[in-house]
Parts: structure tokens; sequence; C-alpha cells
């Protein structure tokens, strides 16, 4: 008896044997994901995307075109990988003395949005509904609602759940509130 799939995967892509994909998830064009990855549920991987072995990928994750996941990273539910975000899961990389395994973790908790063509080097962790500017690189532990730009990547502001930028008041369009505390944001229920 031949197992009911519930996802989508393009003609043109691969899954490896031992991956679990959730329920409602889309894999498009040339996507390869690895052995051992888990895949939430309602995914959505672009086109070339490549999931590296053992990654963890939460529920309603949003990976554009032309991204590698590797072994090492954790994408908690609801994070989105703009077109070309780099991650990276060696610090110090060398072709004649390979790591055999050993990958710093890097967790993007959720929420959190990585924009184009954005690096996330590895070993730290991007905070819940953070936002990651196109082009940034991020070098340190980002905090949550933090809006990173530059090179390397500092606070130029904070952000909303929603994804707007919060003016001064910390109070957002939506209705959502906000309070600073020794250079951390809180929601405030």
């Amino acid at each position: 008896m031949k197992e009911e799939k519930n996802y989508f995967v393009h003609e043109s892509s691969y899954v490896d044997d031992g991956v679990q994909v959730g329920d409602g998830t889309k894999i498009w064009h040339f996507c390869h994901v690895q052995r051992g990855a888990v895949l939430g549920r309602n995914c959505s991987l672009g086109q070339n995307v490549n999931i590296g072995p053992n990654v963890h990928v939460g529920n309603g994750v949003r990976i554009q075109n032309n991204v590698s996941v590797y072994e090492g990273v954790v994408l908690e539910d609801n994070v989105f990988c703009g077109p070309s975000c780099v991650f990276t899961n060696v610090t110090t990389p060398r072709a004649h003395f390979p790591v055999h395994g050993e990958y710093a973790l890097t967790r993007v908790k959720e929420g959190a949005s990585l924009g184009a063509n954005s690096t996330v080097v590895c070993g730290h962790t991007v905070g819940r509904s953070a936002l990651v500017a196109a082009g940034a690189v991020v070098t340190k532990d980002v905090p949550d609602y933090a809006l990173m730009a530059g090179v390397p990547a500092r606070r130029i502001g904070w952000v909303c759940e929603c994804g707007k930028r919060l003016d001064d008041s910390l109070v957002c369009d939506c209705g959502r509130h906000y309070k600073e505390s020794n250079g951390l944001l809180e929601k405030l229920e």
C-alpha cells in the first residue's frame, strides 16, 4: 500500500530518504532536501533551495530562491529567508582540515525575517520577530524585535511582530505595545 503524501514536490527536486515533510509544504524547482531533515507544515521552498542533512525547519517557514540551509541551522516557526540569504556552519573553514560534523549552532527564532542577500555567520541567534535588512551581515546575537542593518549588522531600531518599524512610542499602528528595558524590547500583553 502506497503512503499518500499531503505535500508537493516539483519533479525537478530531490527529497532524500529519511526526510520528514509536513502537510501543505511546497518544494519547488531544483531543490534538494537531504537525509534526516525535518520540514514543518505549510512551508515553501523556492527554486534552488538546499536543505542540509539533519536541519530542522519549523511550520510556516518561507525560504526564497537560492538559499542553502546547512546542518547546524535551526529555523523556528514562521521564519522568512529572503532570496539568496546565506548561512554558514563552520567558524574557521579549511578545505584541508574538515570538521566532520562539528557545526556551530545557528538559530533563527519564531517570526524573524532575513532580507535578500543577508548573511548569518554561524554560532549566533536571530531573535524572535527580528528583521535583518537586505545585505546585512550578522556577526553577533540579534535581540528579539531588533531591526538590523549594515556590515557588520547593528541595531538601527525596533520592529513590531507584524513587521512595521516602531517609533519612539513603541506602539505600532496594528495596536501592539512594547517596552524597552536594558537594551531589549518586550511585547506587552
